[in-house]
């Protein structure tokens, strides 16, 4: 079980709706660009799959399963 996580920074406008539905995986630094673990815990599975829904740009891509 494995879940990968590509956002397309070409898309990303840092609307931060990722970062409110799965603040585990999605954040800004210092500088207000967007940083996520690109393999999170199977368990953060469904945050995950929300956070790329409700992305306006659809710049996050989920890989796997839980």
């Amino acid at each position: 079980m494995s879940v990968k996580i590509t956002v397309d920074m070409n898309l990303c406008e840092s609307h931060g709706q990722c970062v409110f539905a799965a603040p585990e995986v999605f954040s800004f630094d210092d500088d207000d660009y967007l940083v996520y673990d690109a393999t999170p815990d199977p368990a953060l599975y469904d945050k995950v799959v929300k956070a790329a829904a409700v992305c306006p740009v659809r710049a996050i891509l989920v890989e796997g399963t839980p």
